[in-house]
């Protein structure tokens, strides 16, 4: 992007609503309670022809920088120092609060462009909160709704002013384009030629961390990040929305999501805190590998197993972080306990990659990297049609399916029609007959047999054509 803006601003004066509008998403949470976000949330901003980073900031509330709010108003400060240009909203509604004119101070001193926003102009009796605004020393208020998306040409008009048109619209690079097909193709051990989707090492990796509050999640990302880009503390529920940070490991890309902490449902009762747990649902379904942080000093709380099984009905690649392993004392016990505990509890995610960790010291990072990329290439792979024929004749071979009804079931034909995660048909008489014994049994062999470990396993079974149906219907 060209330059980057932050919306900055006293609380619940509209700053995430304009950051929804200006991405074209609803990526921030928004809600009529005050001090809703509080980790700052970057996005690619479009503003009609205008093309820019955006950062939404949590809202300025003077408090100890020891203190929650602190530490809130720590995170805009940064996210001021780093942007280009700022957009300092206020309340036409509502009118100038001391608030304001701290911030407003504050900005003078930074020396960096400052675009003054009315927002909530549309609503009656914002004609003073607006005239009010000229005493902030700031220039003249651009008045917007955030809401209703009205005022947005005069917003750009005064974004280009402010920053230059040199620097609003830079010239565009050539981008070369190809139509050329390079996957490779290879042969089975028949002769048959199937097409290979090699497994590419650059392309970005989406990983979202989840676990139950306070496991630690938004400290684990910041020490593989290596700065305090996220909010943490000692207080349990801190982070709301799903801020997606992008750093590199060993050359490649990775697109983390850092989650809201998810508690029993039975538990959930406020609004917003539903709103956060919906968020971190649609990071689950966004990302391809989810890493489900337990705290090593109470794992496999119920909820713990819950998430697991969630994010493995959903399809994603699961790998489990043990936290605060800094924390434990006799880890060698406290290891094989939890191996046996991960076989046992988590049957349905047979060979799942587990790591102990620590966010706070940096211990076992990289072997965690490592099994989210091996998790991620499991999650991908193919299997060709001919081995997977020649592993089910031997299966059923090995373990004949049962009779029903004094009649034999026929398992014919198998192949693998996806990928992420993996998912098998098989052609079959009666498929409706088949026990739910004889398909784990299925899903077992196939998870042993060709290393699918910790993948869900998609089996789906149908019958075959009968050729002489259309003769039986003449017939009648």
């Amino acid at each position: 992007m060209s330059f980057t803006v932050a919306i900055v601003g006293r609380p619940n004066v509209g700053k995430s609503t304009l950051f929804n509008r200006l991405v074209g998403k609803k990526l921030a949470l928004v809600d009529d309670t005050p001090g809703v976000t509080r980790d700052r949330r970057p996005g690619d901003a479009k503003l009609i022809d205008l093309r820019f980073r955006i950062i939404d900031t949590a809202g300025l509330e003077q408090s100890g920088p020891d203190t929650l709010q602190g530490r809130m108003w720590a995170q805009t400060e940064a996210a001021i120092d780093e942007a280009d240009l700022s957009l300092f909203l206020v309340d036409a509604k509502g009118g100038l609060t001391p608030a304001d004119e701290t911030l407003a101070e504050m900005l003078r001193r930074r020396g960096k462009p400052v675009v003054l926003v009315a927002n909530k102009s549309e609503a009656r009796g914002s004609d003073g909160g607006f005239y009010d605004a000229f005493t902030l020393g700031l220039g003249e208020p651009c008045p917007i709704s955030a809401e209703h998306g009205q005022g947005m040409l005069d917003l750009r008009d005064a974004i280009v002013a402010a920053i230059g048109e040199d620097r609003a619209y830079p010239p565009e690079d050539d981008v070369a384009e190809t139509d050329i097909d390079l996957r490779p193709t290879f042969k089975d051990e028949d002769g048959e030629e199937e097409e290979a989707e090699a497994y590419d090492e650059t392309k970005p990796l989406r990983v979202a961390i989840v676990g139950r509050p306070n496991a630690g999640k938004s400290t684990l990302i910041n020490r593989f990040l290596g700065e305090d880009r996220l909010l943490t503390g000692p207080e349990a529920g801190i982070t709301r929305d799903s801020i997606s940070v992008e750093w590199e490991w060993r050359g490649r890309t990775i697109k983390m999501f850092d989650t809201a902490g998810m508690r029993r449902k039975a538990k959930v009762q406020e609004k917003l805190e539903k709103l956060s747990v919906a968020d971190a649902l649609r990071a689950i379904r966004f990302a391809e590998t989810v890493v489900i942080v337990f705290d090593a000093t109470i794992p496999f709380e119920k909820q713990d197993l819950q998430i697991v099984d969630l994010v493995l009905r959903e399809g994603r690649a699961a790998v489990l972080a043990f936290n605060k392993w800094d924390l434990v004392e006799d880890w060698q016990t406290v290891l094989a306990d939890l191996r046996e505990k991960t076989e046992r509890l988590l049957p349905q995610a047979r060979g799942i990659r587990a790591v102990p960790i620590s966010g706070h010291t940096g211990y076992g990072l990289d072997r965690l990297m490592q099994a989210i990329i091996e998790t991620d290439k499991t999650w991908n792979r193919r299997i060709s049609t001919a081995r997977l024929n020649r592993w089910l004749e031997s299966q059923t071979i090995q373990h004949p399916p049962p009779a029903v009804s004094g009649r034999r079931l026929k398992l014919k034909y198998m192949t693998q029609v996806k990928a992420r995660p993996p998912g098998f048909m098989i052609s079959c008489t009666r498929p409706d007959a088949l026990p739910e014994s004889y398909v784990r049994y299925l899903i077992n062999g196939l998870r042993n047999d060709f290393d699918l470990p910790g993948v869900p396993i998609r089996m789906h079974f149908r019958s075959g054509d009968n050729p002489y149906e259309s003769k039986a219907k003449k017939r009648r």
